[in-house]
């Protein structure tokens, strides 16, 4: 398992070995007087996915980490494996069954315990790895696009970051709903991976104009824009909606480093007063304004929404019911040790990476 005693860098990202019958859990299941030790799977991991939720816990500015567990902390909220134990009320899943499903934090770990209804069958579409890798980006597509932006069919779409985890489950979502796309990638080795996600035009910004670029291709404006940039694209996004455009924000990756300063992972002084500049300078929204200009702005954070088990299931089953028929697919999958944990997050804080990257449980 792997474990943060405390914030900063890559070598707070302590590994050790479980014991027998240890395991780490979800910190819903102590918060929800609801789930009782009956209803719990304890799920030997083949894998975890990595976020960069993952890299803000280890830095200490994750909220709902701060506000549910503290330190220390076992990050990860994803996860592929076989049931190795079962309350008595778990009646849908078998020993040994092969599984993939949810955390609030604790995945990062070679045996992890979480309630029932937090797991699913692993589907034959899917690989160990593809399958650690797809809930959470799957999940938060799925719910800012189906529950907060409700986009019609043939309304356009801007999607920042299109070919990363949560980017390109946009991409194919809105495209299975009728949507038209235009994605938004940071470098050019990214863009034909947007391009086969279904982007009906890629903007590589590294050799171009964002907004001269969105402007020519879509000149009256998006229906929806999804921004997890924060303040280098918030204002921007906004003012490229249509009327009656919806902007769904879900992160905030600008406000806070692409790497650090010393090579070892964590936030220097420097980077702490950006940090502070990027908070003062983050866009404030006049609703007076917004009232008259027929536009939207939503967020959200699925770890705040973990006791919302409806919205799950409905989720899931569409998502599953995607994937079953191939319409819905993991974009590349990058694997790494679990003890190389360091390394997946140094790569992943760089912005050079492609698609998922996951934690294998393999030696």
């Amino acid at each position: 398992m792997i474990s943060i005693p405390s914030a900063g860098g890559y070598d707070k990202l302590e590994y050790r070995e479980l014991s027998e019958g240890e395991f780490t859990e979800g910190a819903n299941i102590k918060n929800n007087e609801n789930i009782t030790e009956d209803d719990l799977v304890v799920v030997k991991t083949y894998a975890s996915g990595v976020n960069y939720a993952d890299v803000c816990i280890r830095w200490g500015v994750y909220e709902s980490a701060k506000r549910f567990v503290g330190w220390p902390i076992t990050p990860g909220f994803e996860f592929s494996g076989e049931i190795e134990s079962k309350g008595k009320n778990v009646t849908k899943f078998k020993i040994g069954q092969k599984v993939f499903g949810v955390s609030l934090f604790g995945a990062y770990s070679k045996r992890v315990r979480v309630p029932e209804h937090q797991i699913f069958p692993l589907p034959e579409k899917l690989d160990k790895n593809e399958a650690a890798g797809f809930l959470t980006v799957a999940l938060t597509a799925w719910y800012g696009l189906f529950e907060l932006a409700r986009p019609r069919g043939e309304s356009w779409i801007l999607i920042h970051s299109a070919a990363g985890g949560v980017g390109s489950m946009l991409v194919q979502l809105a495209k299975i709903h009728g949507c038209h796309v235009v994605g938004v990638v940071g470098g050019s080795h990214k863009v034909n991976m947007a391009k086969e996600l279904g982007c009906d035009h890629v903007i590589d910004k590294s050799k171009e104009n964002i907004w001269e670029a969105s402007k020519y291709y879509v000149p009256k404006g998006f229906q929806v824009v999804f921004d997890a940039n924060g303040v280098e694209t918030l204002l921007e996004s906004y003012n490229h909606l249509a009327p009656g455009g919806k902007l769904v924000v879900y992160g905030f990756h600008t406000m806070l480093p692409k790497s650090s300063d010393t090579g070892a992972g964590y936030i220097s002084i420097w980077q702490w007063i950006k940090i502070g500049i990027n908070y003062w300078y983050t866009p404030k929204f006049d609703p007076l304004k917004m009232t008259s200009e027929n536009k939207s702005i939503m967020a959200f954070n699925l770890s705040f929404l973990f006791d919302r088990r409806d919205i799950l299931e409905e989720s899931m089953a569409q998502l599953l019911y995607w994937v079953k028929q191939g319409t819905l697919k993991v974009s590349k999958v990058t694997p790494y040790p679990l003890k190389q944990v360091a390394k997946a997050h140094s790569d992943l804080e760089s912005g050079k990476t492609i698609g998922k990257l996951v934690l294998t449980m393999d030696e």
